[in-house]
């Protein structure tokens, strides 16, 4: 367990991003965490193991977009109400603009967290698509539907204890397609509901990110 000075700090540095994130009141799919993404970003059957995270790459610095009129259509407001509950219908489909227990990073947010290293961070890409954020891992059977007792949940809850050696506060940030894609909804729902405090749910997605000129990729 990190000591309350180390906690203390780590919490320091996410609040000099703050301004950068919205809080909240609070695929064939891979049969696997790992390196391996699935063909399609459709949730299925649950998988059957799960394998740690390779090491994070440092990304590149932030390009000169402009972040601000991105972050208008990030945080655009469909009139989806947000919802504790994993959802089973189209995971293509508009996404609510806030998510209980959790907070929605921007672009910019993101590029900052990632860029600065203040503290460390788990990305998750459940998308599965042949580019990923770079420093991104793969975490696909997250996204599915289900209950919070189900096996996904329960090997997701192991993956992620490996993957922050058991630190509740540790930053674990979930992203998709874009603010249409319910699977990073439905992800970053599991890790809350598995007692993370320190979650953040990157609605704009790869999209965003690309459209910012941020660096990805591409997965063989």
């Amino acid at each position: 367990m990190k000591s309350s000075k180390s906690a203390v700090c780590s919490w320091a540095a996410i609040a000099v991003i703050a301004g950068a994130l919205t809080v909240t009141n609070p695929a064939a799919a891979q049969d696997s965490f790992g390196p391996t993404p699935p063909d399609l970003p459709q949730p299925q059957a649950s998988p059957d193991r799960f394998e740690p995270p390779a090491a994070l790459e440092q990304p590149a610095a932030p390009s000169g977009s402009n972040f601000d009129a991105l972050m208008q259509i990030e945080q655009q407001d469909y009139g989806v109400p947000p919802t504790a509950a994993l959802h089973a219908g189209q995971m293509h489909a508009p996404t609510p603009a806030s998510i209980p227990g959790g907070q929605v990073i921007t672009t910019k947010g993101l590029a900052e967290l990632l860029g600065g290293r203040q503290v460390p961070v788990l990305l998750l890409d459940v998308l599965g698509g042949p580019e990923i954020i770079q420093g991104a891992q793969y975490a696909v059977p997250a996204s599915q539907p289900g209950s919070f007792n189900d096996r996904t949940q329960q090997e997701f809850g192991q993956f992620l204890a490996q993957a922050t050696g058991g630190n509740k506060e540790h930053p674990v940030v979930l992203y998709c397609l874009s603010t249409q894609c319910w699977l990073s909804y439905n992800a970053a729902l599991r890790v809350i509901n598995l007692g993370y405090t320190n979650v953040l749910w990157y609605r704009g997605g790869i999209e965003a990110w690309k459209q910012a000129g941020l660096p990805t990729q591409r997965v063989q």
